[in-house]
């Protein structure tokens, strides 16, 4: 159903843009279709009309606020201050709804801080358009665009302004702005949206209207920045729902001995919450979005941006590569290297007809390749007075370019494009054009590409002027990235539509495996297994149609392999979207850089390498967090159970216990800074051994602090004195806490590597701050002598630091989980 459409825009200096005669659209924004705006009118019209851009809707600050007392940890934090001013203990009172409101806060400013990340590299992920400007065309941001500014559009392009066709014909896929599946035809005079896709075509257009003026009020957004839910996120809630059961039943049974010993229920039932909460990620949002937006920003800074922060998460687990051959494993830039002139023909002839037969607005490497051969002065010379007619751009089904031109008042005909097409519009016969396909076979296995040249008179037959060879030389950093890949446990499989023979040569270059034909694939795609069986025997594939990379992917997904793909193209568009980290590199169109969640702004794989590397590193840092966050609950929660049945006592406040999980889970924060190794190979989150590992170290810990209990009830009979007991267990908890995420952070011994200058600055505020108020007896906390601080500090210490760093690697190296 045909959407329906806004209110028609404002007019262009008094006309309708609509409707008005193109002549006179034309007239009025004093455009110029030779050579375009000058510099000097282009910034007046800005600073008249505004950049080609929709002003962003304006922040709600308090909405933003307000949202963050609502959730699981805000509830239980509500219900304790409800509860607290029920049982008139209006001191907690003012301290949780102070914890509240700091947590809101933190919440708030790291989100903030990641948004501004995501939004500068927004900024840096802009539409470009080419237009001419000053008689030269250029490729600019689209905020850039004026009215009456000059553009080229070409398949794979976003509209980036609202324009009418000046030359040229297109088919625009106008879904997002009509509901319409089908594809639009424009021609000369038509008026083209912006947030258009080009499917098909080329055209020169005048922009009408910009920005929030044109047709359809607002600006398309051309890139998807929302993130979506993690795949850790879910590792997480399930871990976290089994420990909340977990906690519940170790509650369950605290209250009810508490009940059968005579406590009043009302008593137990803060503290029963704070145990429960100690099970509810409480810096679970902030943690993740600071790790993702930090790596996203690391990654910005080395040339990859990350249109969705998830992408860093799925390269952490990638292990398979899609790449295309050109722009990627070559430099994409071609040159000639080759020229066969035929019969009585001259070299200067051929490439005079091929610079003829091309086109620089449209930014093509084979026109551009011999526009560069063009600048030979024998050449210009026969290209001198020569103005275009018509051009025919290439085109997949036609495989050639052509022109039509006035050179001195004889319009001639030129034409360049595959041997097998140009050779017979000469009038060949199959046996000569089979003589020369033979002749250009040794090139073409070479990976060079050959290209016939025709000239003739308008209504005249075609002369075939002789062979041009083309070149795209390897990157020089293209066997050193994918022998890195491979280090890195990734899988690189090449996907080109070039001829086997081609293709195989670049792969021997590059040392990929041998490589076959699509459809070879094809034919194995009704049988899952068999096409994954064929996928991972080889180094890839030659002769690829654009649905064959979607076919790639998908079989690829189906071994149960997490797939990156490479793409520039518009038909490249759904492998990009349907693969876990789909990557546009730096020459993609618009379209495969809206469909992909990272985009390359260097060329080569150097950024892939960096990616898989900062993907890896995130993983470890929340894999760190979630290791510490099960242990820990089962410290707290295990700790005050086993106390509480053993000495009939509740062992430490609610207060408490709510100081030690925002001074300790705040804290943790700091390890999305953290300094670690990232893996050799890729990741996974099938995260038994690491669970196990976390429960036995939990365990373990709870043995630990029951045995420090001891010691101060037998030592300094802390069992004496009510406050004193919640204060020393609070020292218990808190140190144990500490040290556990110095040890647990390197999955070797705690020594090998040093924490990051961030994590280790917080820790260390973190313990002033702890030993200060239970020192010092603020807030609650009855002061402690600085015996028993030291005492604490020593055996959480040795504890953390000695028996359970080794029990550490042992387990690390009994589940196989070093890194």
């Amino acid at each position: 159903m045909r959407a329906r459409r806004p209110t028609m825009p404002p007019s262009v200096e008094g006309l309708d843009p609509t409707h008005a005669p193109l002549p006179e659209v034309v007239a009025a924004l004093r455009a110029d279709a030779t050579t375009g705006l000058a510099d000097g009118d282009v910034q007046a019209r800005l600073d008249r009309i505004g950049p080609n851009e929709v002003p962003a809707p304006p922040p709600r600050p308090l909405r933003d606020i307000l949202k963050k007392f609502w959730g699981l940890s805000a509830w239980m934090l509500e219900l304790i201050m409800v509860l607290s001013w029920l049982l008139h203990k209006y001191a907690d009172l003012v301290v949780v709804g102070g914890l509240l409101l700091v947590n809101a806060v933190i919440g708030l400013a790291q989100e903030r801080r990641a948004a501004g990340v995501i939004e500068t590299l927004r900024r840096r992920l802009r539409v470009m358009a080419r237009v001419l400007r000053n008689g030269s065309w250029r490729l600019i941001p689209a905020g850039g665009l004026v009215p009456g500014d000059i553009v080229r559009l070409r398949a794979g392009d976003f509209v980036p302004a609202d324009a009418r066709v000046l030359s040229g014909e297109l088919g625009l896929d106008e879904s997002a702005l009509t509901g319409e599946s089908h594809d639009a035809d424009k021609r000369l005079g038509d008026l083209i949206y912006s947030g258009s896709v080009v499917r098909r075509g080329e055209a020169t257009g005048v922009v009408v209207l910009t920005g929030a003026r044109t047709y359809f009020g607002r600006t398309i957004e051309l890139v998807q920045l929302a993130r979506p839910r993690l795949h850790v996120e879910a590792v997480v809630a399930t871990v976290v729902g089994r420990l909340f059961v977990i906690v519940g039943v170790l509650v369950a049974i605290s209250v009810g001995l508490a009940v059968l010993r005579g406590y009043p229920p009302i008593e137990a039932v803060p503290l029963a919450l704070v145990l429960l909460m100690s099970a509810v990620p409480v810096a679970l949002p902030v943690m993740f979005t600071v790790s993702t937006a930090v790596g996203a920003a690391h990654l910005a800074r080395r040339g990859v941006l990350v249109t969705r922060l998830s992408a860093t998460e799925d390269a952490a687990t990638m292990d398979v590569l899609c790449v295309d051959k050109t722009g990627t494993i070559t430099t994409n830039r071609l040159s000639v290297t080759d020229v066969v002139p035929l019969d009585r023909f001259t070299r200067a002839e051929v490439l005079a007809a091929g610079a003829l037969a091309s086109e620089e607005a449209n930014q093509d490497a084979i026109d551009l390749a011999f526009l560069a051969a063009a600048r030979d002065p024998d050449v210009a010379t026969r290209l001198a007075g020569a103005q275009p007619i018509t051009f025919t751009p290439f085109d997949p089904r036609t495989r050639r370019t052509e022109a039509l031109v006035d050179q001195a008042g004889l319009r001639i005909r030129v034409m360049k494009g595959a041997v097998g097409v140009v050779a017979p519009a000469c009038g060949l016969d199959p046996a000569s054009v089979a003589g020369l396909e033979t002749r250009t076979r040794e090139q073409t296995e070479r990976g060079d590409r050959v290209l016939a040249v025709a000239r003739g008179a308008e209504g005249a037959p075609l002369e075939l002027l002789g062979l041009v060879a083309l070149a795209d030389s390897l990157r020089p950093d293209a066997v050193h990235l994918i022998t890195a890949l491979r280090d890195h446990g990734v899988a690189v499989k090449m996907l080109t539509g070039d001829a086997l023979p081609v293709a195989q040569e670049i792969a021997r270059q590059v040392g990929l495996p041998p490589l076959r034909r699509a459809a070879d694939l094809r034919g194995a795609a009704p049988v899952p297994t068999a096409g994954g069986d064929i996928i991972e025997r080889i180094g890839g594939f030659a002769e690829v149609y654009p649905e064959d990379k979607y076919l790639v992917v998908t079989q690829l997904q189906r071994a149960c392999h997490v797939v990156g793909m490479t793409g520039d193209g518009v038909n490249d568009a759904p492998a990009l979207r349907q693969a876990e980290v789909g990557i546009a590199v730096s020459t993609a169109t618009d379209v495969a850089k809206g469909a992909a969640s990272v985009v390359l702004t260097d060329e080569g794989l150097s950024g892939i390498v960096t990616l898989v590397e900062e993907g890896r590193i995130i993983y470890q840092r929340i894999l760190t967090w979630i290791v510490n966050k099960i242990s820990r609950t089962i410290l707290k929660a295990g700790f005050v159970t086993v106390a509480f049945v053993v000495t009939d006592r509740f062992v430490i406040s609610a207060f408490a216990m709510l100081l030690l999980v925002f001074l300790t889970d705040f804290a943790k924060i700091a390890l999305a800074t953290d300094d670690v190794r990232w893996s050799r190979r890729p990741e996974t989150w099938q995260a038994r051994g690491h669970t196990w590992l976390a429960v036995v170290l939990g365990v373990v810990m709870v043995i630990e602090a029951c045995g420090m209990l001891l010691i101060g009830a037998r030592a300094f009979d802390i069992m004496a004195s009510g406050e004193a007991l919640d204060t020393f267990t609070f020292q218990i908890l808190f140190y144990f806490a500490l040290f556990s995420i110095v040890s647990i952070r390197e999955r070797r011994w705690f020594w090998t590597s040093r924490p990051g200058g961030l994590l280790m600055g917080t820790l260390v505020l973190a313990a002033v701050v702890g030993t200060a108020l239970s020192s010092v007896g603020l807030f609650g906390l009855a002061p402690l002598p600085w015996t028993h601080t030291l005492l604490v500090f020593g055996y959480a210490m040795i504890c953390s630091l000695g028996v359970n760093d080794v029990l550490k690697v042992a387990l690390i190296r009994r589940f196989g989980l070093q890194t």
